[in-house]
This record gives C-alpha cells, sequence and structure tokens, in this order.
C-alpha cells in the first residue's frame, strides 16, 4: 500500500526531476521517479550490509 509523504528539495533537485520527467519513457511522474531513486539508494545500503 503506498502512502503519501511531503518532503523539502533543493531548487536544482527539482530542475533535474523536471528535466528527467521530460519524455515520459523512463518515469510517470515525479512519485515515480523518487521511488525508484530510493529503491535503488536502499539496494545500494543493503549491499553494504
Amino acid at each position: 500500500m503506498k502512502k503519501p509523504i511531503s518532503a523539502t528539495i533543493d531548487k536544482k533537485l527539482i530542475d533535474w526531476i523536471n528535466s528527467q520527467l521530460k519524455d515520459n519513457i523512463k518515469y510517470r511522474n515525479k512519485s515515480h521517479l523518487i521511488e525508484v531513486a530510493l529503491q535503488i539508494l536502499k539496494k545500494g545500503e543493503d549491499k553494504n550490509k
């Protein structure tokens, strides 16, 4: 089950996110991009344990 969250993000990161969403091929929306990024971060941390 997905739950909404709120986050404060630096403008440069928001600009980068928006640039990644322009083609709508890789990511459906901001939430999808952020979820994918967090999954990658988690996977990297799980490898380091």
